[in-house]
């Protein structure tokens, strides 16, 4: 019997496996942390023989290289990748054994990149799961925009044949295993649900469900903005990423944290949103870590900035260090853990800032307050519906556009508080007075603050 073990990486979207049989096993598109997925081996007490790459990742980091290189196995990847590296090319047709009567069939679906392959397992004969990388995935496919804008409409038309090459070669009960859809921005939209086969997707995915000019029509209108940080992790995957140091930073007083804060770099707040609004370090910014770290600290930070980290505790700066090399944010420059108050020069107070709902906001506009609304989602969200009035800057563009925020006190608000919490500190940060709106979007439409879009956006700037 076969088995696959998923290993999520939540705040990046993504899933890697573990698959084989009684002896041995392949990782498919390992995560830069590899620590867990030696662990997962040994849980199963299996060898790795074979790490395996769908693609050269375009949004994330990959382990790998450091993978084989600890655990001796052969690294596979796609013979048209342009790599600086030893690897074993992999083409389409080619088959690996893994285990006795378990083989894997490396299957060309290119689209998500040009050199993208898909992985079909298949166990005495018989195809049981496929792993399709950024190819076929739950609901959706991988975005084709992320290698070369030149390519992407080839791209796009390449996904729609991939997915029907993997509909058309198997049989509806083969599990589809991607590496992408979970929240990941590699998706070209987000799907719902945890599991698929090929005959569900047969039915429910417009890659198979839609001619192809229609699909490549709507997928390239629905595509978001790519995080900036996607620039950098194709390269460094392609060089050959070093192998990770999750050591302990060394530590900062409150003198160093002034010190770097007066020289540009940025100081990050890992601690709530709730606890930062309370009392924090002026000129610091706050990227939750139980939220999206990964993807908002890589996105907005000038790539190669040094980043020092305040946290509320060893184990909450050590699980952000390993999210963060696994987008490329390889050591902080330094850390502090405790309480914010250890955080300050001799003599300095801490700042704070309010939080409020929607219903708090929609009170302040009845009673006439000097205020502005800046909504901080993408444009995507805002499309729908918005908060009249309100002024529209996402998120990952408000640090070059801070100027463009009118006068007054301002209320910041995403869809459900994460992102408004970033975008309040960056505001902070320059002396702004802000309000962090902590509350769900619905609650702005029950409020009778909203206003559904059509054709324009009352209020926005452009």
């Amino acid at each position: 019997m076969f088995f696959v073990d998923v290993l999520e990486t939540e705040g990046l979207g993504n899933r890697s496996y573990l698959a084989g049989g009684a002896v041995t096993a392949v990782v498919v598109d390992p995560p830069r942390d590899v620590e867990r997925v030696m662990a997962a081996a040994a849980g199963r007490g299996v060898r790795i023989g074979y790490v395996v790459e769908t693609h050269v990742h375009n949004d994330y980091v990959t382990g790998g290289l450091e993978l084989a290189r600890l655990t001796g196995a052969q690294y596979l990847v796609p013979a048209a990748a342009r790599v600086s590296f030893d690897r074993v090319p992999v083409a389409d047709g080619d088959s690996i054994a893994v285990d006795a009567g378990l083989s894997l069939r490396a299957l060309a679906t290119p689209g998500h990149t040009p050199h993208h392959t898909s992985y079909v397992l298949v166990e005495d004969g018989r195809e049981v799961a496929a792993f399709t990388g950024g190819s076929l995935l739950i609901g959706t496919v991988g975005r084709p925009d992320l290698v070369e804008p030149r390519l992407t409409e080839q791209l796009a038309r390449a996904q729609h044949a991939s997915a029907h090459r993997l509909a058309d070669e198997l049989h509806d009960d083969v599990q589809v295993l991607p590496t992408h859809g979970f929240g990941s921005f590699c998706s070209s939209s987000q799907a719902e649900g945890d599991a698929t086969t090929i005959g569900k997707e047969r039915t429910g995915n417009n890659a198979l469900t839609q001619d192809l000019d229609t699909f490549v029509a709507q997928m390239l209108a629905g595509l978001e903005d790519v995080p900036a940080y996607y620039a950098h992790m194709g390269p460094i995957n392609a060089d050959g990423p070093a192998p990770v140091d999750l050591t302990p930073p060394r530590t900062a007083d409150g003198e160093e944290i002034a010190q770097r804060l007066a020289a540009g770099e940025w100081v990050i707040d890992l601690r709530s949103r709730t606890a930062f609004s309370q009392g924090h370090v002026a000129g610091t910014f706050n990227f939750e870590a139980e939220g999206k770290l990964a993807t908002y600290l890589a996105w907005l930070i000038p790539w190669g900035k040094p980043v020092t980290l305040l946290a509320a505790s060893a184990e909450q700066l050590a699980a952000a260090q390993r999210e963060l090399v696994r987008v490329g944010i390889e050591r902080p420059a330094a850390a502090a853990t405790g309480e914010p108050s250890s955080w300050l020069r001799t003599g300095e107070d801490l700042r704070s800032f309010p939080r409020a709902d929607f219903a708090a906001l929609k009170q302040a506009i009845e009673r006439g307050e000097d205020l502005v609304v800046l909504d901080v989602r993408r444009d995507s969200e805002r499309a729908d519906e918005y908060v009249r009035g309100s002024v529209h800057i996402p998120v990952h563009e408000l640090r070059a556009r801070t100027g463009e925020v009118p006068a007054g006190l301002v209320w910041v608000h995403c869809a459900g508080g994460m992102r408004a919490a970033i975008a309040a500190s960056l505001l902070d940060a320059e002396g702004r007075d802000v309000v962090a709106v902590d509350d769900g979007f619905d609650a702005a439409r029950s409020a009778g603050l909203t206003v559904t879009a059509s054709g324009g956006r009352d209020g926005s700037i452009a």
